[in-house]
């Protein structure tokens, strides 16, 4: 085994252990941050295979702008930071959850070690396969239309919660029941 196919392992194993940990964390925050770790040891693995700019457009792009856009959504639709229990899934439906993955997880690894078996990617240097250009002319010609879509997508989704979080906009002050106008008390200059 080579010191590649060791990185390699390593950043899949990270990968692996911290999308367990997004799904299983019961805080939205730390599940926001385990993405970007996770996120993280996916370009890695892009750049051990010589996709320099894949892995760049993955750090640039989901790092940095999705990781940025569910955080602002976090913080600007006033959910709940730490742990809610009120939002729990009951113990049967975690349990039945946790099957059906580990389930699927193993359909998923059988199926790619049958189709893949003894195969081998030799990283040359190959002027067509991991170039930026061809990148760029596959992106551009054929993906270009669901590349935007998400992009609206993700616009949309920041909009909204924008409007969730500015319900309060034009709304009377709430008044308590201590207020001076509540208990009818006139200040220096005749007013409640």
């Amino acid at each position: 085994m080579s010191l590649v196919e060791f990185l390699f392992g390593l950043l899949g194993a990270v990968a692996v252990a911290s999308a367990l940990l997004v799904v299983t964390t019961r805080a939205l925050v730390h599940a926001a941050l385990w993405l970007v770790v996770c996120l993280g040891s996916v370009a890695g693995c892009y750049l051990l295979l010589s996709a320099e700019f894949v892995a760049w457009v993955q750090v640039l792009i989901y790092v940095g702008a999705v990781v940025v856009l569910l955080l602002f959504g976090l913080m600007l639709t006033r959910a709940p930071i730490g742990a809610s229990t009120d939002l729990d899934a009951s113990r049967g439906q975690r349990l039945a959850a946790a099957v059906v993955a580990l389930g699927l997880a193993g359909v998923i690894i059988a199926t790619s070690v049958d189709a893949f078996r003894g195969e081998r990617i030799e990283l040359g240097d190959d002027p067509v396969g991991g170039s930026t250009a061809a990148a760029g002319e596959a992106l551009f010609r054929s993906w270009v239309l669901p590349f935007e879509i998400l992009s609206v997508l993700l616009l949309a989704a920041l909009v909204g919660a924008i409007v969730l979080s500015r319900r309060d906009i034009g709304a009377p002050p709430p008044t308590t029941p201590g207020d001076h106008a509540t208990l009818g008390i006139l200040n220096a200059s005749g007013e409640r």
